[in-house]
């Protein structure tokens, strides 16, 4: 009996830790919203698919991307001239980073050497440590540098400049601007394809997305999308891309392989940034011109849902996101 007793205090002591850390509460499937126009952040639950906070963050936050190891989540505040690290799980503000001039688009190199602000208002290229933010360069960029894109041995990063309707091409290496090319009418969002070999670029004053090989710098193709053709995002599968279109409301889902479109989803509201759920059933996006946040549901294709937030939201984050972009 004794031997019994004591058999199963020892059970108790190994099993309770363990009953303990499974009668913790699972991490919240966090949606981080960044409203451009009023310098707030919503941030969102997104299983019951309601606003749970909404807080002030800075001036112009436009986009945002989770740190390389995933702990943190990096508000870009383009006029307030700062970074701000978020917890990913809990949106809760860690950290501050001041004297980072004017960060719009935002993006760290695929090796992490590298950290990219594209300074939109200010016309620059800025070139950071990707471990230290220690400032390495900057580089004229007129005019207004918009979004960016690096290719697989992180040698090069390529930028759309707007208002000029060109494609900048900048040596990592030797941190300096090596070609210029002239592309459609306001180059907005820009993807590398997974095999590394073109770069996609929607054409925002336009209905397109050009398809450059870059180290030939040429245009080998217009895929047709919806005008106002923006931004992209993985589909999770390693082979296509979701496409926004602001102007037309539409989003497009593109073979990278075929460079073709495989499939067209009403998407009202002017689509703009847009994040995959971690099922791949649900595409949530930012309706720019409508206030919300739009809940697309891929197997019926059909918005199941939109949740009022701030002025003009731009960039958005889901804890519990799809596969990221890999290259083959």
């Amino acid at each position: 009996m004794v031997t019994f007793e004591r058999s199963m205090l020892s059970t108790i002591r190994l099993v309770s830790p363990l009953l303990a850390i499974l009668s913790l509460p699972l991490p919240a499937q966090l949606v981080v919203v960044l409203n451009s126009g009023d310098e707030m952040i919503s941030l969102i639950d997104q299983k019951s698919r309601k606003e749970t906070k909404r807080f002030r963050i800075g001036k112009e936050p436009h986009h945002l991307l989770a740190t390389p190891d995933d702990k943190f989540l990096i508000v870009a505040n383009a006029a307030s001239n700062e970074l701000v690290f978020l917890d990913r799980h809990s949106g809760e503000i860690k950290n501050r980073l001041r004297d980072i001039a004017d960060p719009y688009q935002i993006g760290f190199s695929p090796d992490g050497k590298y950290f990219i602000s594209c300074s939109l208002r200010l016309h620059r290229v800025d070139i950071y440590s990707g471990t230290d933010f220690k400032l390495l360069k900057r580089l004229p960029a007129a005019k207004t540098p918009s979004h960016l894109a690096y290719d697989k041995s992180s040698s090069f990063a390529f930028i759309t400049l707007q208002d000029t309707n060109e494609l900048m091409a900048i040596d990592l290496k030797t941190q300096k601007e090596v070609w210029r090319m002239a592309v459609g009418s306001l180059p907005s969002g820009i993807w590398m394809t997974p095999d590394d070999k073109h770069l996609l670029i929607g054409i925002m004053g336009r209905d397109y997305v050009e398809v450059i090989d870059w180290r030939a710098r040429k245009q080998v193709k217009k895929i047709v999308t919806g005008k106002g053709a923006h931004n992209f995002i993985s589909a999770g599968d390693g082979r296509h891309v979701y496409q926004s279109n602001r102007v037309d409301a539409v989003i497009t889902k593109i073979d990278q392989d075929s460079l073709t479109v495989v499939d067209r989803y009403q998407a009202p509201g002017g689509p703009d940034c847009m994040e995959l759920s971690a099922d791949k059933k649900e595409l949530w996006f930012t309706s720019r011109f409508a206030r919300k946040v739009s809940i697309l549901d891929l197997a019926s294709k059909k918005v199941v849902q939109q949740i009022t937030v701030g002025k003009s939201p731009h960039g958005i984050y889901l804890s519990a996101h799809g596969p990221r972009q890999t290259f083959r």
